[in-house]
């Protein structure tokens, strides 16, 4: 029983140190998407040029999304018009450069993971961009796209067809400020939280129970903490595969990471662990239903390739800047609340978020919660319906 109470004791206070942070990056994004259409974004993804990858990248960080909402919505944009480079590049963005998760890594592990996950997310799509220049041939892209327009259903298919923005014309502010940006915002706002919150719940107990449950000298001996330079080496390839067989994605990786971190992986292959929420085992089965296995097996290998080349690139130049943090002041959180800075901005955070869930739910919201694990073509008229109550 004290086992059990001390994991829940640790999965309750990383749950009250990030609260705040959430609810922050998932007000930010929600007012992004509510004022920028979904046919501007595919309008501005049909090639893979650099720049038009810049833009994709931009747009993801600003379309927050749970990583199978994110997959989702890359196969809707594909299927749209838009290249298929470039839409990897956004679903990429959309779950690994957002704003929340660099609050919440900055506060439960530091600034430096914040800054190596943005970085590092950078850098892995351009090596993704290579790759597939290099190594993506047309044949294997038709196929894609057959299998793609068939429109079988993954995860979040309903949620990830509702184009949620404002559709009167105007200023940013008059748009945003509006009644209709008002109930666009909290339609975002709540949909999003009800993508995340099965991950986030998830990989939560998960990590309370391993940080309760696991030694740290088998995470030590498991990434050769007592060898330096096998550990830097070991960790980038390791990292993903830890994510792959753990099934938690998106935000949920980070306390799980956390916990990785106090055991020992090393400071790059933390990186690639929480770059690879989108190659989990059941994304790759999504991936198979949305455009073949042959495609499938082609995403998983080059993702791999891009996650780990950036794991090490973020590895060597922190290190050689001397940005990574002492493992040793890393500390797992297990205080439980207390009358803080932390208290008073979830007090603050957890009312707004209030606020925007009762607009949600006089507005029509509650149809969209149940259409939005529904087929990609159901999504728009859920929102369509919901948002002119």
């Amino acid at each position: 029983m004290d086992a059990i109470l001390h994991a829940l004791s640790i999965t309750g206070s990383m749950t009250w140190q990030i609260t705040w942070a959430l609810i922050l990056g998932f007000t930010l994004s929600a007012v992004i998407q509510a004022l920028v259409r979904r046919s501007t974004v595919v309008r501005l993804l049909g090639d893979a040029r650099p720049r038009t990858l810049a833009i994709a990248s931009g747009l993801g960080a600003a379309s927050s999304s749970c990583s199978y909402a994110a997959v989702a919505l890359g196969r809707a944009l594909f299927r749209r018009g838009a290249d298929f480079t470039a839409a990897m590049a956004f679903e990429i963005a959309s779950t690994n450069l957002v704003i929340e998760l660099g609050v919440i890594l900055a506060l439960l592990m530091g600034w430096q993971f914040t800054l190596a996950e943005f970085s590092g997310g950078a850098l892995m799509i351009v090596f993704l961009a290579v790759l597939f220049r290099l190594f993506l041939r047309e044949r294997l892209l038709r196929e894609a796209r057959s299998q793609a327009d068939r429109g079988l259903a993954g995860s979040m298919e309903g949620h990830a067809a509702m184009d949620m923005s404002v559709t009167r014309e105007g200023s940013f502010t008059r748009r945003l400020f509006s009644g209709e940006g008002f109930t666009s915002v909290s339609h975002v706002f709540v949909m999003e939280w009800a993508a995340i919150l099965r991950d986030l719940v998830i990989g939560l107990f998960v990590a309370g129970a391993i940080a309760a449950w696991v030694p740290d000298s088998f995470w030590q001996s498991f990434f050769f903490a007592g060898h330096p330079l096998a550990a830097k080496l070991w960790g980038p390839l390791i990292g993903p595969v830890v994510a792959i067989i753990s099934f938690v994605c998106s935000i949920g990786n980070v306390p799980l990471a956390v916990v990785l971190w106090h055991g020992g992986i090393s400071f790059g292959g933390v990186a690639a662990f929480i770059f690879a929420d989108l190659i989990i085992a059941p994304i790759l089965n999504i991936y198979r239903k949305y455009y073949g296995r042959r495609m499938a097996l082609f995403l998983l290998g080059t993702f791999y390739a891009a996650m780990a080349a950036a794991g090490y690139v973020i590895e060597i130049v922190f290190g050689g800047l001397g940005l990574i943090p002492d493992r040793a002041s890393a500390k797992v959180p297990d205080m439980g609340v207390s009358w803080d800075y932390t208290t008073w901005l979830n007090i603050v955070f957890l009312v707004l978020a209030l606020v925007l869930i009762l607009r949600f739910v006089r507005t029509g919201g509650g149809m969209m919660l149940k259409m939005m694990g529904g087929s990609p073509e159901t999504g728009t008229s859920a929102h369509s319906q919901a948002h002119h109550l």
